[in-house]
């Protein structure tokens, strides 16, 4: 009966072993899946500041900045359209403040006023 048992507790320490070493393959996978994303993120993000730095001012750049701190979804919109725009070639010059705030204009949610009365 201890040959039994012995051959039983081998076999478990075999699929153990088995299991064990197809978790830290898959988890070697998952790593590397992982960092090429992490580097695809972050080319394409330096693909979008480069295009930014071409097609802004350095003074357009600044506010575009400022509103991504305030309000990050309307300087990704900002920037999308910008990098549309310049992609299918409608864009001349490099853009200033007063145009990109023109833009913004365009793109920003109307603003709700709020009025408080007392009673």
């Amino acid at each position: 009966m201890a040959y039994g048992e012995d051959a039983e507790l081998e076999e478990l320490r075999r699929r153990r072993v088995r299991q064990l070493q197809d978790m830290q393959q898959s988890e070697a996978m998952n790593a590397q899946a992982f960092a090429q994303q992490e580097a695809d993120l972050a080319r394409r993000d330096a693909e979008r500041a480069e295009i930014m730095r071409r097609i802004l001012t350095p003074e357009a750049r600044e506010r575009l900045g400022r509103i991504r701190l305030a309000k990050p979804e309307v300087a990704a919109a900002v920037e999308q359209q910008l990098i549309a725009l310049a992609a299918s070639g409608r864009i001349q010059r490099q853009i200033d403040d007063v145009t990109l705030r023109s833009l913004l204009e365009r793109i920003a949610p109307e603003r709700r006023e709020i009025t408080i009365t007392r009673r």
